[in-house]
């Protein structure tokens, strides 16, 4: 870890890692970052100070790094390499604990390209890959040419091999088909891209999939949902390698969720639904996932919507494609999965935040939506995920 960075980051100076953001207390409260010029600037007397630059600015990985072989090939997706290849890197600057030194494997070890057209550089070979000794993480990601890899028996061959000698092997969306094509997830539990989960589910019977999850650990297998779900993937093996505080103060740094559970579903009640096309309806679908302890009755709806109660509950269905009163109880329950697995708020608490009132009502809407009791389903997840 260079001297620059200033290890250990308190977590109210996180922002220090986000471009532009004022740190909000200390002796630096009155810097700035700005990552254009590589400077950091004191808005007190506008001196600044250049941070370093070549090789040492990027060496935070320490010598007992942890070793991630990126599988790419052409046409995968940008944002599966990117996304969890950011959420490791900024771990390594973050944790005081071993970093991740990540290393980008291709079929020939020669650069491929994007399915969006950008061009990624590779360290080595599928071949060279499978030969090193020092292998900590395989992650394979998906991409409009998954199959081409995935019907190539001699990369099959050198990702087996690699497997074997890593102490976890990981995919990102469609990348489970090439795990799912070298027999790595037999007899596991994985979940893909919904797009392909029937695939998966019809051509390799002996995994068993769970098409509705963000991401999925199986013991030493991790497979995740598709395209940004790579960050909540890569955001669980920092957890699990480090602690919840370090997941939390990278998933800060890049300004994305915490951290998804597992558990949640691809698709959000908002996703399901469909987009209102009358803007009063449509404000209201973006409106009500903050507000649903507040009062959500149609009734009360309608006013806001300033319409009366049938000619709201009349609309809102043919608008969405669900009644109002299935549409917040969906957000509800979505609400409070999330709340069992991110916080240690009682049942009772969550279902006073979501709107249930009781945890009577949030049992049977659980019951009744999931076939199980919040603490059912907090206990699984939380301990799937750990």
């Amino acid at each position: 870890m260079p001297e620059w960075w200033g290890w250990p980051p308190k977590v109210a100076e996180i922002a220090t890692l986000v471009r532009g953001v004022r740190v909000p207390s200390g002796r630096n409260r009155h810097k700035h970052v700005l990552a254009a010029s590589a400077r950091i600037f004191d808005d007190r007397t506008m001196t600044s100070v250049r941070t370093p630059s070549g090789a040492d600015a990027h060496d935070v990985t320490g010598a007992d790094a942890r070793e991630v072989a990126i599988w790419v090939f052409d046409g995968c997706a940008m944002l599966d390499v990117a996304g969890p290849a950011d959420v490791l890197a900024t771990a390594s600057r973050v944790s005081a604990g071993p970093g991740y030194r990540i290393v980008v494997a291709s079929p020939d070890g020669r650069p491929v390209r994007s399915d969006s057209g950008i061009t990624i550089g590779a360290d080595l070979s599928f071949a060279q890959a499978a030969a090193r000794e020092d292998i900590d993480t395989v992650l394979v990601v998906g991409g409009l040419e998954t199959l081409t890899v995935a019907r190539d028996p001699a990369h099959l061959a050198d990702l087996r091999t690699a497997s074997q000698r890593a102490r976890r092997t990981t995919a990102v969306c469609t990348g489970a088909l090439v795990l799912a094509a070298a027999g790595l997830l037999d007899g596991y539990r994985a979940t893909t891209h919904w797009i392909s989960s029937d695939y998966l589910r019809k051509g390799y019977p002996r995994v068993e999939v769970e098409p509705d999850r963000i991401f999925v650990r199986d013991r030493d297998r991790w497979t995740s949902a598709g395209v940004t779900a790579g960050i909540d993937l890569a955001l669980a093996l920092v957890e699990a390698d480090h602690d919840r505080a370090v997941a939390h103060m990278v998933a800060t740094a890049l300004v994305v969720f915490v951290r998804r559970p597992g558990g949640q579903a691809q698709f959000s009640a908002q996703l399901r639904a469909q987009p209102a096309r009358v803007p009063v309806l449509a404000e209201l679908q973006r409106w009500l996932p903050d507000n649903l302890a507040q009062d959500v009755t149609v009734d009360a709806l309608a006013r806001r919507a300033g319409m009366t109660p049938r000619t709201f509950a009349r609309q809102f269905r043919q608008q969405t494609g669900t009644t109002p009163a299935v549409f917040v109880a969906q957000l509800r329950v979505e609400s409070a999965k999330r709340l069992l697995c991110t916080t240690e708020l009682t049942v009772a608490a969550i279902a006073s935040r979501v709107g249930f009132g009781n945890p009577e009502t949030l049992h049977r809407a659980f019951t009744r939506a999931l076939g199980t009791t919040p603490q059912r389903y907090r206990d699984h997840f939380t301990s799937s995920s750990s």
